[in-house]
């Protein structure tokens, strides 16, 4: 889902739900450093919607191919779980 981080800029919001009725929910705002080994921003860079800073092709990919990709994983591999994210991610 998107939200609004403390910026004004919309962000991403995934809520995971676990076997055993477990639920973890996460945000991911902008950081403020821009160097080299930062993480890379998925925007949708439409102009008229958020200055081009929305994320809707962001929440599309996380409902999309990340939930398939993980859907049914032991979220206890963490280390499964991110070989998974990497290699969707292909950076």
């Amino acid at each position: 889902m998107k939200i609004i981080d403390s910026r004004g800029n919309p962000t991403v919001e995934a809520e995971v739900h676990l076997e055993g009725g477990f639920v973890g929910m996460a945000a991911a705002p902008s950081g403020a450093s821009t160097g080299s080994r930062e993480a890379l921003e998925l925007r949708d860079g439409d102009k008229s919607r958020f200055l081009g800073k929305g994320v809707t092709k962001a929440v599309g990919a996380v409902n999309g191919p990340i939930a398939q990709a993980i859907l049914g994983k032991d979220a206890k591999d963490q280390a499964g779980i991110d070989k998974i994210m990497i290699d969707l991610d292909g950076n």
